[in-house]
């Protein structure tokens, strides 16, 4: 097993992105350590599957326990890869929860639930990795994003899209605290790929079952037509695993050349574009202000 590349760790590895991403990190050389949780329960067969792909491949991609709802198992997860091997290289946020329904029938309680799978998990991680890495002067962190932050936002989707925007600013808030550390920050923005992972399959749906069935007489079959509408914008040929390739190229790309945000979006709906606008208005500003220093890391 190879020794040479990043020690990674990423966490809601144990499908879809996570997965696909830890096995391309794996292949390039890395040391990565996929984090998902009940690694002895219901993603035991999770675990046996990336350390059968590992035997299989030669390369070294390790299960971890990392609960990111819970600051103990965060912190107990980044001790013991930092007592291991005295740094984390890479720190990629990718874990994830989508619900779809009509806003008003989800419950105050799981709205709060989503933004503690989507946004806080970020900053528990965060807070017990980024201390290594700003006293080390290096790193880099990946946020898997969304197109739907600043793109097309088909209804049924508001509890999520609102969540991935907050994960989404914190990312760039915390680019430019990090920047004068020397630590690095790459925005991933993945577009609706309904095929290779398990977002749509395992959506949550709202509690209130009463509301929900009084938008169904206006909107009869709404995430049906949703769902087969990005499946027909997207290409036959877009892959879930043209996001884990292109977090692997990022990765792999010398340190202070990474991008701040790059986007896969096979389905093309505008986010780039938004985007692209939004990261200029903040390189400007920041210019003026006198703060153009924190567009770049400290090397």
């Amino acid at each position: 097993m190879s020794t040479t590349g990043n020690v990674v760790v990423i966490t809601g590895a144990s499908s879809g992105f996570g997965a696909l991403t830890a096995r391309a990190l794996a292949d390039a050389g890395h040391t990565v350590y996929a984090g998902m949780r009940q690694t002895t329960g219901r993603n035991a067969p999770q675990v046996q599957a990336a350390a059968d792909y590992a035997h299989e491949h030669d390369v070294d991609l390790r299960s971890i326990e990392l609960d990111v709802n819970s600051q103990d198992s965060v912190d107990t997860a980044i001790a013991r890869i930092e007592a291991a091997h005295g740094r984390i290289d890479v720190l990629i946020h990718n874990a994830g929860h989508m619900v779809t329904g009509p806003a008003e029938a989800f419950t105050p309680d799981q709205l709060a639930e989503l933004y503690n799978v989507n946004v806080l998990s970020t900053q528990r991680v965060n807070r017990a990795a980024l201390p290594g890495m700003r006293r080390r002067g290096q790193g880099l962190v990946v946020w898997v994003s969304s197109t739907s932050v600043k793109g097309g936002t088909p209804p049924y989707l508001a509890p999520y899209f609102a969540a991935k925007a907050g994960m989404d600013s914190l990312a760039v808030s915390y680019a430019g605290e990090l920047a004068r550390w020397g630590v690095e920050t790459s925005i991933i923005v993945p577009g609706s790929f309904t095929s290779g992972t398990n977002h749509f399959a395992h959506s949550g749906r709202p509690e209130d079952t009463t509301v929900e069935a009084e938008y169904e007489t206006r909107y009869a079959g709404l995430m049906d037509q949703v769902a087969a509408k990005l499946a027909a914008l997207a290409p036959e040929s877009a892959s879930a695993s043209l996001v884990s390739d292109e977090i692997a190229r990022v990765i792999a790309l010398p340190a202070g050349e990474r991008p701040f945000r790059v986007h896969i979006d096979p389905a093309d709906d505008g986010s780039e574009e938004v985007s692209e606008v939004a990261d200029r208005i903040r390189r400007e500003f920041l210019s003026r202000i006198d703060l153009a220093d924190l567009l770049t890391v400290q090397r």
